[in-house]
Formats: C-alpha cells, structure tokens, sequence
C-alpha cells in the first residue's frame, strides 16, 4: 500500500513549496518499467539510473556491497555515484559535501548509510547529516514499520508509519553557553514548517488508504513551541474530514506503542520525538536491522534504514543484518519506476526471512551478512542467464 504511494510522494511534497521537481519520466526507463508487468521477467533495459551512494560510518560499506552484490545478480540497470563521508574517520569536508551535492542535484536520489556524528565540540555545531538534510531540505522522514512474515514477535502484523520533520526542532545546531556552566538549547518550531509536515502526512494518509493520523508532542509542557506544532496540525486536520484526527503527549505514546502499537496508523511529530519513536519502534518488529526508511524534499529522495545505528562493534565481522538496506534499496527502485526489480528484491528479502533458515544473530540466528545475501541471490526470481 504504501509502495503505490512512494512513486508520487515527491510531486506531493513539491506541491508544498520547494525548487520545481526534476521529473524522473523526463529520463528514458527501462523496457521493464514500460511493457513488463510485475510478473513478467524485463528485457535488458535500455538504460541506466544514476544513483548517488552514501556508504556512511560502521557497517554502513558492508550494507552498499550487499546491495551492489544483489543488484549485480538480478542485472538491476542502476549504477552508483559513490561518496565516502565520515566526521570518525577523517573523511569529512566542506568540498567532499560540495561534490556530494551536485552528484545529488544531478541524479536526485540517493541511498545512504549512517553518517556518524561525533559527541566531542570541535567548534562546528551542525553535524554533517545535519548539513545534508538542510541543504537538500530533506523535511519528511517515513518510516514503515511493518512486521516481517515468518519472524514472530510480541506484537504481530504490526503496519504503522512514523512521519518525522527533521530539519529543525531541537536539532537546529543553535546552543550556546550564556554564563559559565549554563547552555542554553534552543528549539526551533515554526508555523511554515508544522503545517508543511502535517500537510505530508494526511495527504500520505489519503494516498496509502489510511484512515487516522495522530499528531506526538510534548504541549503541556513546551506550551509554546509544542503548542505552535499542534495547532499547526489541527488546523491542517480541518481539510481532511474523512481522515480520522487525534493527538497523543510523547511519553504516553512510547508506553501505548508498546502496550498497545495497533491504536496507531500514522503517526506524525517533530524531529526529536520522530527520532526516538523510530527506534522503538523498529525494536517492536525486530530492531534496526529490518526496518526500512526514507526522506523526501519537493525534489530529492533519500533512501536508509529506518532505525540509523552504525553497528560499529560489528565492523569487519560479517554479522550485520543487511534486510533493512535491501528492503531500502527496493524502496528506491520504486521510486525510480522500475516496478518489477523493486519487487523481485523486496520479495526475496521477505523470503528469506519467512524460510527461517538464514537468519542473522540479531534475529536470533548464527548466519554471516554473506550467507543471507547469498541466499537472496539465490531466491531472486530473475537471475540472467549467463
């Protein structure tokens, strides 16, 4: 469900103010996303998507090879534009994020690994992701947390969607120290910016068939800046009567998501708590490792992992779980059209999975990152003959 609306949800966002859309059907598709249905194996494609590749901190490279490796296997017409950008590692700068930039003005869609940042003040406030996120105006963040066939938790058949805003709130960069021993943190929330998320997630909700979106925030006691955001929404609430509205406190939500986590539909919310509610909710369905996400501007796409972890104790140790990445990268070839290569990944992931038999440590099972990859290979239902 949530699929059909990927395809349009950037011309959605455009219609909320931003630079005009660079349209992808301008670009040639392949012969797979215009004569084949879903089922039917494509011809070879008579072009190439350009991607912008992020591999980012941790085991953020180990996730970009499972990718290229499966890609490689089911003969996906995608070719990456890499950038390697790391605050940890030394590898950050102004003219690596400039160069960053135009290969994403360019291509206009990106997948990305977890850019880490750095507890310790080097004198520059606003991480790199930060910068990312800004500069491309990244302003929804989706998450879909939908539990896995085969992989049983507490709560099954869970399907919510968490819509976050993420370019301002507390993680506006904007701290200062007023006298000694006394920071000062300011959280920005603005009219424009409340309604342009509220905005995003009901007409997602009208889009993917949902029928309730509930606003998450903090207004009893951030009277003002809580308060602005939940006004916002109401009022953006008031233009879909046949979407169901309702508003839940943070703390609240985080106890009921995990008591009671089929209540919710789509969940909207400034930055911080989109940030927390994220990676509980990821835990309700397996953990970081299996859930999916993306964020949108009026013109780019980035596709990542919905709970972002480096997982940098598991570098070097073939044990990360790769299925969020895919399952990402599956997004984004829906994104780009190409409706049967999305399909044939996302189905060989879930595959996998419902056979039980590969399963990473994180999902209680003893497999490498090389075996579940493999086994997708495997369960590809086009692999080119060679």
């Amino acid at each position: 469900m949530a699929a059909a609306f990927r395809g349009t949800v950037v011309a959605l966002a455009k219609g909320l103010g931003g630079a005009r859309l660079h349209q992808l059907v301008s670009r040639p598709l392949s012969v797979s996303a215009n004569l084949c249905g879903p089922e039917t194996p494509p011809a070879r494609a008579d072009s190439t998507f350009k991607v912008t590749m992020i591999p980012g901190d941790g085991v953020g490279p180990e996730l970009m090879t499972a990718v290229k490796d499966v890609f490689k296997a089911g003969d996906i017409p995608v070719e990456f534009d890499e950038f390697f950008i790391s605050e940890v590692q030394n590898r950050a700068s102004d003219e690596r994020l400039d160069k960053l930039l135009d290969s994403m003005k360019s291509n206009k869609v990106a997948i990305k690994g977890k850019i880490h940042s750095p507890m310790e003040n080097k004198g520059e406030l606003a991480s790199f992701e930060m910068k990312l996120r800004r500069t491309l105006d990244l302003f929804a963040n989706v998450v879909h947390v939908n539990s896995l066939p085969g992989y049983s938790t507490r709560h099954n058949n869970l399907d919510l969607v968490i819509i976050r805003e993420q370019t301002e709130g507390e993680y506006s960069s904007l701290e200062h120290e007023s006298v000694p021993g006394v920071i000062e943190c300011l959280k920005i929330i603005t009219r424009e910016k409340s309604r342009r998320i509220a905005k995003f997630a009901f007409d997602y909700a009208t889009k993917t068939g949902r029928s309730k979106v509930t606003a998450v925030h903090k207004a009893n006691i951030m009277k003002l800046g809580d308060g602005l955001f939940l006004q916002s929404c109401a009022e953006v609430a008031e233009l879909y009567p046949k979407i169901k509205y309702e508003n839940i406190i943070i703390d609240n939500c985080c106890m009921q998501l995990v008591q009671n986590p089929y209540q919710f539909d789509v969940l909207v919310m400034p930055n911080l708590y989109g940030n927390i509610i994220d990676n509980l909710a990821a835990g309700l369905v397996g953990g970081a490792g299996v859930v999916p996400g993306e964020s949108y501007s009026a013109e780019y796409a980035v596709f990542e992992t919905g709970a972002r972890h480096p997982f940098a104790q598991a570098v070097g140790r073939n044990i990360a779980n790769p299925t969020a990445m895919l399952l990402s990268a599956a997004n984004m070839l829906k994104h780009l059209n190409l409706e049967y290569h999305s399909q044939m990944v996302s189905e060989a992931v879930k595959k996998v999975i419902k056979q039980g038999k590969v399963r990473t440590r994180d999902l209680g099972g003893y497999s490498t990152t090389g075996d579940f990859v493999q086994a997708v290979v495997e369960n590809l239902r086009h692999r080119p003959t060679e």
